[in-house]
């Protein structure tokens, strides 16, 4: 038996959106852009899915370009904003430090490029300041982008407060939305009033396929593209689109809409669950970031004297498969970026565990969890004393 609590770094496409594939792959296989009658099959069955997804996030669907995933979204909304208003003499980038590396990233080799960057710090609860926000904003700021949950502690960000304050300066405001779309309600139609400019989403984070995502843009936004070619995507974003993908997303949004709260209340019963079990039957643990600002399904806990990929090892040994924080950053032996971003303790940088529930987990699970661990870490603990004495 195995258990899957990673769903923040992928989750499991449910089956309606693999039948759904399957279908696009063997009946609707012509170019959305051809105008014969395999083409407009492909381009209706595109469309259904961009109005599943705009419905989903409460846009309208024109407004929707269809993406790669995430990490192109959030490029296209960062270099695409900041050349377009580069010649308005706005050439300013204001990030936070707990971004996903889609952002950070990109922002660090803007900045190497010479473009001027400012990324504000977060404080131990793993949430942006707006003060902090509105300090770094500047007659030059082109584009403010913050998150909106976090993919590593789920802290979920005042995005709409701090919207506005960049509106306020006349700057453009994206949101990294990968972690919360199908988890949270969204509603751009506000969020757009508000001061939401770009959001970012990706499929596979809500039981879609990989390789899928989209850029919600504010209708009046006008990006300079990152990629040319042909007229796809209204001159947006060219490329043939992926329409199984495309078609696997929008069935993946028509069944996040329709149990998104019930799943959302579920999820955080047994997160919660999860979590108050861990603490009180193991001694040094302790959860980082905001217990109350976060999504339903994240828990990150730290576990004092244990080295975190010690133990994800030995969860992973008896079938159970959790992280030590973003799945793009795995396989590196560096701290959690968005930890030391927060001020914790550098020892509880290295010693820290994501845990991310998603659709299909049950209380079974997480009671085996409850179960494994905590003998795990008295273990691991037991064999690091052992080696500190020999030393």
């Amino acid at each position: 038996m195995r258990i899957y609590l990673d769903h923040n770094a992928t989750t499991p496409a449910h089956p309606m959106v693999r039948d759904a594939m399957v279908r696009v792959l063997t009946e609707d296989v012509g170019n959305p852009s051809s105008v014969h009658y395999y083409g407009q099959r492909a381009k209706a069955a595109m469309d259904d899915a961009r109005a599943a997804l705009a419905a989903l996030v409460d846009a309208d669907a024109s407004d929707i370009v269809f993406t790669s995933g995430g990490t192109e979204a959030d490029n296209m909304a960062v270099r695409g904003a900041l050349a377009a208003r580069a010649p308005q003499g706005r050439r300013h980038f204001v990030t936070s430090a707990i971004e996903h590396e889609a952002v950070l990233t990109t922002a660090r080799a803007l900045e190497r490029d010479g473009w001027p960057v400012t990324i504000v710090p977060v404080g131990l609860t793993g949430v942006v300041d707006p003060a902090d926000v509105a300090a770094a904003i500047t007659s030059e700021t082109a584009l403010v982008s913050i998150m909106h949950a976090n993919n590593e502690v789920g802290t979920v960000q005042p995005i709409a407060e701090i919207a506005a304050l960049a509106r306020s300066a006349g700057a453009w405001f994206h949101t990294d939305a990968v972690q919360s779309v199908g988890k949270l309600p969204i509603q751009l139609r506000a969020w757009g009033a508000a001061g939401v400019d770009l959001l970012s989403l990706s499929a596979h984070k809500f039981n879609g396929p990989q390789g899928t995502g989209a850029l919600w843009v504010r209708r009046g936004i006008k990006l300079s593209p990152i990629v040319t070619g042909g007229r796809h995507e209204r001159s947006r974003r060219p490329g043939t689109e992926n329409v199984p993908g495309i078609v696997g997303m929008g069935v993946a949004a028509q069944l996040a809409a329709q149990d998104m709260v019930a799943s959302a209340t579920a999820t955080a019963h047994l997160r919660d669950h999860l979590e108050q079990s861990l603490l009180s039957k193991i001694d040094g643990a302790v959860v980082n970031g905001n217990p109350l600002a976060r999504i339903p399904n994240t828990s990150n806990i730290s576990f004092d004297g244990v080295e975190a990929e010690s133990l994800l090892i030995a969860l992973d040994l008896e079938g159970i498969a959790v992280s030590t924080g973003a799945a793009c950053s795995s396989g590196t032996l560096e701290p959690s970026h968005v930890l030391r971003a927060m001020g914790v303790p550098q020892a509880r940088t290295r010693n820290s565990l994501r845990f991310s529930l998603g659709r299909g987990t049950t209380m079974n699970d997480v009671e085996a969890v409850i179960t494994v661990l905590p003998g795990l870490v008295d273990k691991l603990r037991r064999l690091t004393r052992s080696a500190a004495a020999v030393r």
